[in-house]
């Protein structure tokens, strides 16, 4: 191996890559290159965690697995590949999340430095939290098909992942998923909703039932549903769907009917929805039409049989009917089988897992046909579903090198060395396909996870928001939190416990119940990520309207209390789609997709405020393990301004408005 070899590294360096120990978190397309880099270098002491098994899907770029692994731990076949590599090195695997309590700071602190190849914000989130409680760099990576990012995250010196905000969420109204669908999107983000509900984790404001609560839908239908018997405390109660489905022993032809034939004609009698759209057309489960939406209009009689994968062929509705049956016979007996282990137990969607897939494409085909809504292919589903930016083998490669480049300047103790690199699907006005940055990008002095002091204001209203809901969808979802304790500053009440039990009787209580309205401070703390954070509670009323704007904003600062708009922006950052949230009245579409035909642009907030014209950032949300969204955002650096900024917008390097300082570095040969 290199390391063994005098006269590849300086002594110095070749002394601390075989003294060192490093974890890579994450076994997929990055991780296993970086993994093989690794252990060709000479790196002896090494760990590697992944909770993913290996897929078919995978083995086109993740060139540790083999068809023989198909079905095993990730983390387990690549240690084994690469010890074949280099039989001497150790190598230490954990088939886990990283965000179990297993995991603590005490866990990250006997590591020289940790590198992330991740799929998802959570996980980021959590390493990048406990690497700065334990000190200890961090070097973050993604890909975005030809595109890709390495970074430096060290404390106190450069920006944590989460210094930067992140991208602008599009959300759709609830009403519009659940009533008006008309785009095959909403019909998609319906058909996963009703996934979770008749074989996942239930969430109400999932709940793809029709919503009588529909500002439009003010006639017979909502009078009658406001009319139900109710139960003694004034509430109509309201049959859980997956106990519905499986009273009925998840019947096809039941749930078939209830879906797409009762729900519609119950649809049908709130006239005001149609005064102005098309209506829907309610589905016999025994009279399924053959004819497919081929492109905007209705097809032929008969299934379209295109060129091309079986995945790229348009299904008629009597195939989306037998395929509907299929998959939950499939998704209830493992249901089943997982629930007799455990009956708490539940089904996760995976758009690698057949029957999952199956299920989502066939009802979202169908709701689509009954909508009058243009059908999409299960390869176009998937990829809208599931938020699949093509993988690259060679970018994943490619990035895993820059990673072990920047493991190399933090083992010399160079880290103002380790600037951000940018991987480029074209090259530049420079003639860069590697562009560097000109510094490490300090901390934001603002940031509520790195700053000396992390503090926010919470902008909510206190009136009726619950305790739960600050907990589940402010703390964990928002937030990143996995067991915080909350506590009023001032009067010592623990309103939030991470101790079961403790506090259960306040989940169903107002936040002003409880003392906490405008100018209150709660002070929270996360044992389990070491992380503690001040809040000041701003009060602010909670939008009448679905849709009309978010529940709570959470803000740096009270003057940005007024959120900005999209047409601040000079241009759009390289994410055109959206995010699935739990914010409550909001059906927000699963993360935030690149298309292939998206062209990059930077953004920017306004040409006064350029500074760095470098800064970008990377975001991950459930897509391949080796996929990133570049959010390329222009941050402010006071101290970094330069009078000779320019903007150009006529470059022949169209996939990005091109900030040019003069000062900017030229090559990249030296990174």
């Amino acid at each position: 191996m290199a390391a063994n070899i005098n006269g590849v590294f300086t002594e110095n360096l070749q002394n601390a890559i075989l003294q060192s120990k490093v974890l890579i978190v994450g076994a997929g397309g990055i991780g296993c290159e970086i993994l093989k880099n690794l252990v060709m270098t000479g790196f002896t002491n090494i760990e590697i965690i992944d909770l993913d098994t290996i897929d078919v899907s995978n083995l086109n770029r993740q060139f540790l697995f083999q068809k023989k692994h198909v079905g095993k731990s990730k983390a387990d076949v690549a240690r084994e590949t690469a010890l074949t590599f280099n039989p001497d090195t150790k190598i230490v695997h954990y088939h886990d999340s990283i965000t179990t309590s297993d995991y603590g700071v005490s866990f990250f602190k006997k590591f020289t430095l940790v590198m992330n190849a991740l799929d998802n914000r959570t996980a980021r989130n959590h390493v990048n939290r406990m690497c700065l409680a334990a000190d200890v760099p961090l070097i973050e990576s993604g890909t975005a098909g030809y595109e890709g990012q390495v970074e430096l995250i060290k404390k106190g010196l450069s920006q944590c992942y989460e210094c930067t905000p992140k991208a602008a969420q599009k959300t759709f109204p609830g009403c519009t998923i659940r009533n008006t669908p008309s785009e095959p999107i909403h019909c998609i983000v319906w058909a996963k909703h009703l996934f979770n509900q008749l074989f996942g984790e239930e969430d109400p404001d999932q709940d793809v039932s029709p919503d009588t609560a529909d500002p439009e839908a003010a006639d017979s239908a909502g009078q009658n549903a406001l009319n139900s018997k109710s139960n003694e405390k004034g509430n109509v109660d309201r049959t859980s769907t997956k106990i519905w489905a499986q009273s009925c022993n998840y019947d096809p032809e039941k749930l078939f009917t209830k879906l797409f034939h009762d729900d519609i004609k119950y649809l049908l009698s709130m006239d005001n929805l149609w005064k102005k759209r098309r209506p829907p057309i309610p589905l016999n489960w025994k009279e399924l039409p053959d004819g497919v939406f081929h492109n905007t209009v209705p097809g032929c009689s008969k299934e379209i049989n295109e060129p091309g994968l079986k995945d790229q062929q348009r299904w008629s509705i009597s195939k989306c009917g037998k395929i509907f049956a299929e998959s939950i016979k499939s998704l209830s007996n493992t249901l089943k089988v997982s629930q007799e282990k455990s009956s708490n137990n539940h089904l996760i969607w995976d758009k690698d897992d057949p029957s999952s897939m199956d299920f989502v494409a066939a009802c979202a085909n169908i709701r689509a046909y009954i909508f009058g809504i243009p059908q999409k292919t299960k390869f176009d589903i998937k990829s809208m579903a599931g938020n699949i930016i093509p993988a690259i083998a060679t970018t994943n490669a490619i990035v895993a090198g820059l990673v072990v480049l920047h493991a190399f300047r933090i083992l010399e103790n160079n880290l103002k060395a380790c600037r951000s690199v940018y991987l480029r699907s074209k090259m530049n006005h420079r003639n860069q396909l590697l562009v560097p940055e000109k510094n490490v990008n300090p901390p934001n002095p603002k940031c509520y996870v790195c700053a000396p002091m992390p503090e926010v204001i919470l902008a909510i209203d206190t009136s009726k928001t619950t305790i739960k809901e600050l907990l589940e969808i402010v703390l964990k979802s928002r937030l990143n939190m996995i067991a915080p304790d909350v506590m009023i500053d001032g009067t010592g009440s623990v309103v939030i416990s991470s101790e079961e039990g403790e506090t259960e009787e306040n989940n169903d209580k107002l936040l002003e119940e409880l003392g906490i309205k405008d100018g209150t401070i709660l002070k929270v703390d996360d044992f389990q990520q070491n992380y503690s954070l001040t809040i000041t509670i701003i009060y602010r009323e909670r939008p009448s309207l679905k849709g009309d704007s978010p529940d709570f904003l959470i803000l740096a600062d009270e003057k940005d209390l007024k959120p900005k708009e999209d047409n601040d922006l000079i241009k759009p950052s390289t994410s055109n789609g959206q995010v699935e949230s739990s914010k409550e009245n909001v059906m927000i579409v699963e993360t935030e997709t690149v298309s292939l035909d998206t062209v990059k642009k930077r953004k920017t907030n306004s040409l006064e405020e350029i500074v760095s014209p470098k800064k970008r950032k990377m975001e991950v949300h459930n897509v391949d393990d080796d996929i990133s969204i570049i959010e390329n955002d222009i941050t402010n650096d006071a101290g970094n301004t330069k009078s000779n900024i320019k903007i150009h917008k006529n470059s022949e390097d169209d996939d990005c408005l091109i900030v040019h300082d003069d000062n900017m570095q030229t090559t990249t040969t030296s990174q």
